[in-house]
């Protein structure tokens, strides 16, 4: 049984509106010499330094929503993941204010066991309450 789900998480930004967006599709290489944690296309994650090694390919480019997708595959993704989409969206507030949007859909591979646990518990507990 695999896990599943959506993540998501509204940044707010400083940068002018569209400024952000246009980074994202014209200048994303450029990443790696901006963002403390991207080198080489490699991801440093905060918690243990550990590198985490991907790829990504743009899925779509929504110009008038300001949206652009990706799938994220390769590497050590592959082995925790079936699917990883990331999708970002810069969003202009009512406020006037600017935030960066991201979204994860994720389908794990497996789920450690635990959900297949409780499944199969959870029916031999019913089939019980069931017979008494």
């Amino acid at each position: 049984m695999a896990l599943s789900g959506k993540l998501s998480t509204e940044i707010v930004i400083h940068a002018p509106a569209g400024k952000f967006f246009n980074f994202l599709t014209k200048s994303l290489h450029q990443a790696q010499n901006i963002c403390e944690r991207v080198h080489h296309t490699k991801l440093h994650q905060a918690t243990d330094g550990k590198v985490t090694i991907c790829k990504e390919t743009i899925e779509s480019i929504d110009e008038k929503n300001k949206t652009i997708k990706f799938n994220v595959f390769d590497g050590d993704i592959s082995q925790q993941y079936k699917v990883l989409k990331l999708t970002i969206q810069e969003i202009d507030n009512s406020n006037g204010s600017v935030s960066a949007k991201y979204s994860l859909e994720y389908e794990k591979i497996n789920d450690n066991g635990y959900l297949e646990f409780y499944d199969k518990s959870t029916k031999e507990m019913d089939a019980h309450l069931l017979k008494a």
